[in-house]
């Protein structure tokens, strides 16, 4: 074994990060957090949105849906480069320039005339969604020490919760009352905000020695990606015909397959899969996959369930589905606890059995179920599920040599956005094949059962799977020492 892979497998006595006061990792984190909720809730906000558009547009409501697949495209095909692109060019410099190409995205879209000038401006703003997110998280590693990075990660798990939810009320709002346009313009002010506090707060950290770029790589897995994504989204959204989503889906794993041949003999690979020999990476990888694919569903199924089974207006399924979001706001204050009384391996194994139960309890809802009880499930699993993704995101990272915390980033983010997007073709699949045994057009309710079912038995493989994680896994973050006795002075007698 060459001694690179050497260091790539057995986890190196790496240096820690300067010390930094709490405050400045908070301020830090915080900065992170609001670029990616700024990016999170763009998404959600304009699939509320779409009909309004289409009629201003001119268009066929049915076309709009490449304005959320141009943006996936990009995700897809740039995501894999952020890494290196930091390690090149400084991760404070990359991320403030995502920032402003996701801002400047927003206000083209804002003003655009006509559905191909839509797509332009979705595709720049997904260059940099897709260099935001990663190298925010990148930012946020290297910034904080191990006793700060439960803390950290905790107030970076919010916004990726918050903001699908958030989405759906604020699209409708805003295109009931105002103009379209605004779903794009409110990120103005953040984007500003962010630009500025990132030249304020966040050193300009770099790895020293030659980074090269992997051309080769970074066309096969944008291909791979890129086509299986759009695939996907087809298959899951109805539009397009079955044959061309399969084909893309073909075309996708051919180039995933000659990517996968093609970085065994590069040395900088874009997507480095040498990272999965990392135990703690790799369970943290596929775990946390199998339970994206509930977390990509939820925000599909639930407000259609809503809607067309219980009668709701768009506006109460909203509210609904907005609950689960104080679950995850009540997680960043219990989590560095929880963490240090159990540790990673039991969050991972019973915190994810509950919240997949959970979601499971969902299929089960029915317009005659007291909403308290509605709210009450939907408030606990928040809280579960948000606490899950958390233990996820941090121990990913715990064993990752310093010199490869870029390109773990990537690849991390890479399959946590594929992983969304499984979500929703698997949830769709689900209510067309339920459909279409119990032989009826319209969606009725026992269909949004049948899906929730088959995405929450997906996700149950998750805590079979973090049962691999050695009991002491994370120590060091999270403080837990499995199997420690508290030692007591012995009683003197009489």
């Amino acid at each position: 074994m060459s001694r690179s892979l050497a260091a790539m497998t057995v986890p190196e006595a790496r240096s820690e990060p300067p010390p930094q006061r709490a405050a400045s990792v908070r301020t830090v984190a915080l900065i992170v957090a609001s670029a990616m909720f700024m990016e999170q809730m763009d998404g959600t906000v304009l699939a509320t949105a779409l009909p309004t558009m289409a009629r201003a547009l001119h268009t066929d409501p049915l076309r709009m849906n490449v304005a959320l697949t141009s943006y996936l495209l990009s995700l897809a095909v740039f995501i894999p480069a952020s890494g290196k692109v930091a390690d090149r060019l400084g991760a404070r410099g990359v991320f403030r320039a995502a920032i402003g190409l996701f801002t400047l995205g927003s206000v083209l879209c804002a003003q655009a005339p006509s559905l191909p000038f839509l797509v332009g401006a979705r595709i720049l703003q997904g260059i940099g969604g897709a260099m935001m997110v990663p190298v925010g998280r990148l930012v946020l590693l290297r910034s904080s020490s191990k006793a700060e990075l439960v803390s950290a990660m905790a107030w970076l798990q919010i916004p990726s919760t918050i903001g699908p939810i958030l989405g759906p009320p604020i699209g409708g709002f805003i295109v009931t009352y105002f103009d379209w346009r605004w779903i794009f313009y409110i990120n103005v002010p953040v984007g500003i905000l962010g630009i500025v506090l990132v030249s304020l707060y966040i050193e300009d950290v770099r790895e020293a020695g030659r980074v090269r770029f992997d051309l080769a790589g970074m066309a096969l897995s944008g291909v791979g990606l890129a086509c299986l994504m759009w695939g996907i989204e087809m298959a899951s959204r109805g539009f397009g015909s079955h044959a061309a989503a399969l084909t893309l889906v073909a075309v996708g794993a051919g180039a995933a397959v000659l990517y996968r041949r093609h970085a065994r003999h590069h040395p900088q690979p874009v997507l480095n899969f040498r990272l999965m020999r990392i135990p703690t990476f790799r369970i943290s990888v596929l775990a946390g996959t199998c339970s994206r694919i509930v977390v990509g569903a939820t925000p599909f199924l639930l407000p259609m369930m809503l809607q067309l089974g219980f009668g709701y207006s768009a506006a109460q399924s909203g509210l609904v589905t907005f609950t689960s979001a104080a679950g995850s706001l009540a997680m960043k204050a219990a989590a560095p606890r929880v963490l240090r009384r159990i540790g990673f391996r039991n969050t991972m194994i019973w915190v994810g059995l509950a919240g997949t139960l959970c979601a499971g309890v969902i299929a089960f809802f029915r317009p005659d179920w007291p909403i308290v009880l509605i709210y009450g499930v939907l408030l606990v699993g928040g809280f579960f599920q948000s606490l899950q993704f958390m233990a996820y995101n941090t121990i990913a990272y715990a064993d990752v040599p310093r010199g490869q915390m870029s390109a773990a980033t990537s690849f991390y983010t890479t399959f946590q956005q594929l992983a969304l997007s499984l979500g929703i073709a698997v949830s769709a699949a689900s209510l067309a094949f339920s459909s279409a045994v119990r032989g009826h057009a319209v969606l009725k309710l026992g269909d949004f059962t049948f899906a929730f079912l088959v995405v929450s038995t997906v996700a149950m493989l998750a805590p079979l799977l973090s049962v691999g994680m050695k009991p002491n896994a994370g120590a060091e973050l999270s403080g837990h020492r499995p199997g420690a006795r508290r030692l007591r002075a012995p009683r003197g007698r009489g």
